[in-house]
């Protein structure tokens, strides 16, 4: 599956066709998804206890993945999911304007391509006792 928890998706077939919403679960075992405030449904909930009541529950049902398509950050389009690599690791890309859409390497996809930041030297190790004796000399 394309699609993780926590993406913006549009539905883009059934009752729900243009609406957006986010992930909110995934079973990639029954290729579904529930999305926020899509495919609502009315659940009766019976009391339990003797000081509950009885009353009726809307909440979202899963729909199927084949039924949206992930939103661009960067572009706002829904767009059908590319895969690139990025340090070694396989990244989510979106086909229209190159964007990725997973968080942690949205950055270093649009930075790779436009030039390599310049890494700064490493800061020079000293050992504790030095760092006290030259203390001790700069008191005296």
């Amino acid at each position: 599956m394309k699609v993780k928890v926590n993406d913006n998706v549009l539905v883009i077939t059934g009752k729900y066709k243009g609406k957006q919403g986010k992930v909110l679960k995934t079973d990639p075992k029954h290729e579904t998804v529930i999305v926020e405030g899509v495919n609502l449904v009315n659940k009766h909930e019976k009391a339990k206890k003797s000081n509950e009541t009885s009353r009726i529950v809307t909440e979202e049902s899963p729909i199927s993945v084949s039924n949206v398509e992930v939103v661009c950050d960067k572009c706002g389009k829904a767009t059908r999911v590319a895969h690139a690599f990025v340090d070694g690791k396989k990244v989510r890309i979106c086909k229209k304007c190159g964007a990725s859409l997973d968080k942690a390497f949205a950055k270093k996809v649009k930075g790779k391509a436009e030039e390599p930041a310049q890494e700064e030297a490493p800061k020079k190790r000293t050992r504790k006792r030095s760092q006290k004796a030259e203390a001790e000399e700069n008191k005296e």
